[in-house]
């Protein structure tokens, strides 16, 4: 055997069950939102539902849940370059966790239900903001010049950091000012989706599934 080839082995090893992670997260946010609407359509009927969230009251509940679980767990797992990285990590996956066991409201809330919903509420900011942070500042980070590639990436991370902000900031507005007017249109639900589709996103690249450095 080559002397460098145990050295290497474990370093190789390391590298992909990250990319491996990295793509996972990314594969089941670029997912879920279809996965959803689509399997509650096809399983259940009755048309799309007001949110992403929402889903937790139809039979596709245990796919929501397991699927934030699956994220929160993979976060918790990830590691990386610095100790911020890795608190960015731990409070997304907390909060990843929390989107899926605390539910939003279904109808005729009891008082605890409105009080769940809260903390439902909260998770989902804390997570996207974190994911946010994650696009704008950490994913973005290089040593040295970057490369062309690089420099493509980062502005794909920046994209997805911008969209995800943009769409809790749309969905605050609408909550406050429009909800009866756009009720119809689920703008909630699109808004999310198209959040998680940008979550989706940025881990996918990260996971060097496309423009990865040859």
């Amino acid at each position: 055997m080559h002397p460098t080839a145990s050295v290497q082995t474990p370093q190789m090893s390391f590298v992909h069950s990250y990319l491996f992670l990295r793509r996972a997260v990314g594969v089941i946010g670029l997912a879920l939102p279809v996965v959803l609407i689509v399997g509650k359509l096809v399983l259940e009927g009755g048309g799309t539902l007001s949110s992403i969230s929402a889903y937790y009251h139809s039979v596709m509940r245990g796919v929501f849940v397991g699927s934030m679980c699956a994220v929160g767990t993979f976060l918790l797992s990830y590691r990386g370059h610095s100790r911020f990285d890795d608190l960015c990590g731990d409070i997304a996956a907390v909060a990843a966790i929390g989107v899926g066991l605390f539910p939003v409201a279904g109808p005729d809330p009891s008082p605890t239900q409105r009080a769940v919903e809260i903390v439902h509420v909260a998770c989902a900011a804390v997570f996207f903001v974190t994911l946010a942070v994650f696009c704008l500042f950490l994913f973005t980070k290089t040593s040295g010049e970057p490369t062309r590639r690089k420099t493509w990436r980062n502005r794909v991370y920046r994209t997805c950091g911008v969209v995800m902000l943009a769409c809790l900031v749309l969905i605050a507005l609408e909550g406050l000012w429009l909800a009866d007017e756009l009720a119809a249109l689920h703008p909630v639900l699109w808004l999310e989706s198209a959040a998680i589709f940008a979550f989706g996103a940025a881990w996918w690249i990260k996971g060097e599934t496309l423009l990865r450095d040859p």
